[in-house]
C-alpha cells in the first residue's frame, strides 16, 4: 500500500501545537480481495508523518515502508510546504513526491500551486483545496496537472473519534500496453480512528488510536479500473 498524503494540518488540534508527529501501522487486505490482480502485494505498511507550523505558513511531510516476509518490499515519501506572507485562507503549496520499490522506482515528482484552506473555530472540523501543476520527471508526458481535497472530522465525546482522509485527482498517462493507456487517476484514502485517550478509563497521555483506512483508486498504480481496498490500523501519536 503506497499511501498518499493525509495532510496533519487538518488535524487542527495538533496544528494549534504547532508541532506533532506519528507512526501509524496498517495491516493491508489488498492480496486477499483482490488475489488475481494484486498477488504478492505486502500486507504490512508502516507510516511516519510530521507536521510544524511557523510565522511562514508549515512544513508535512510522511514516509511509508511496505513489508513482506523478506523485508523493506518498498518506500515512498512526500513533502510539501504551505507558505503564506499574508492573513489565511489562501497559501502558496510547494510539493515532492518520489520512491522507489523492489521492482520500480517512482518518477520524481514536483507539484507547485495554491491552497485554499478552512477550519472552525472549535477545530473539530475543516478541510483544504489545492490546485496544483505537476511535473514528472522523465514521464512521457511530464506536463500535468493536480486537484486534492483533505478533510478532518472530530466528533464523539470531545474527539473519540476522527474521520479525516484526502482525495487526489490528476492527470498522468499510465500505460498498459504499448498501444492502451489511461490519462487520469483517481485515488482517495480516508480514514476512520477510535482515539483511545478520549475514554474516561484512559488517561490523556496514552495517543493511541485504532481503525482503519480503505483505498479507493481508478487506474492508480498501473492498475486498471476501479479498486477499494481497507486496512486494520493503530496509530501513536507524539506532541
Amino acid at each position: 500500500m503506497m499511501k498518499r498524503i493525509c495532510i496533519f494540518l487538518l488535524l487542527a488540534g495538533l496544528a494549534r501545537l504547532g508541532c506533532a508527529q506519528n507512526v501509524q501501522l496498517h495491516y493491508d487486505f489488498g492480496g486477499a480481495l483482490y488475489e488475481k490482480d494484486l498477488d504478492g502485494r505486502p500486507v504490512l505498511t508502516s507510516t511516519v508523518e510530521m507536521f510544524k507550523a511557523d510565522k511562514w505558513g508549515s512544513t508535512y511531510f510522511f514516509v511509508d515502508v511496505d513489508y513482506t516476509s523478506k523485508g523493506v518490499a518498498a518506500g515512498y515519501w512526500e513533502i510539501s510546504r504551505e507558505l503564506r506572507f499574508w492573513k489565511p485562507p489562501f497559501s502558496i503549496h510547494v510539493e515532492y513526491n518520489g520512491g522507489a520499490s523492489n521492482s520500480y522506482s517512482y518518477n520524481n515528482a514536483y507539484l507547485g500551486g495554491l491552497t485554499y484552506s478552512w477550519g472552525n473555530s472549535t477545530f473539530t472540523r475543516g478541510f483544504t483545496f489545492s490546485a496544483m501543476y505537476k511535473y514528472i520527471q522523465k514521464h512521457r508526458s511530464p506536463h500535468n496537472f493536480q486537484l486534492t481535497g483533505t478533510w478532518y472530522l472530530h466528533f464523539a465525546k470531545g474527539g473519540l473519534c476522527t474521520f479525516s482522509g484526502f482525495a487526489d485527482f490528476w492527470r498522468e498517462q499510465t500505460f498498459y500496453t504499448e498501444t492502451q493507456h489511461r490519462n487520469f487517476i483517481f485515488l482517495a484514502e480516508p480514514q476512520f480512528w477510535v482515539n483511545l485517550n478520549r475514554l474516561k478509563s484512559v488517561s490523556d497521555q496514552f495517543k493511541l488510536s485504532i481503525g482503519t483506512e480503505v483505498e479507493l483508486s481508478q487506474n492508480f498504480g498501473a492498475r486498471k479500473g476501479f479498486y477499494a481496498i481497507p486496512t486494520l490500523a493503530v496509530k501513536w501519536t507524539f506532541d
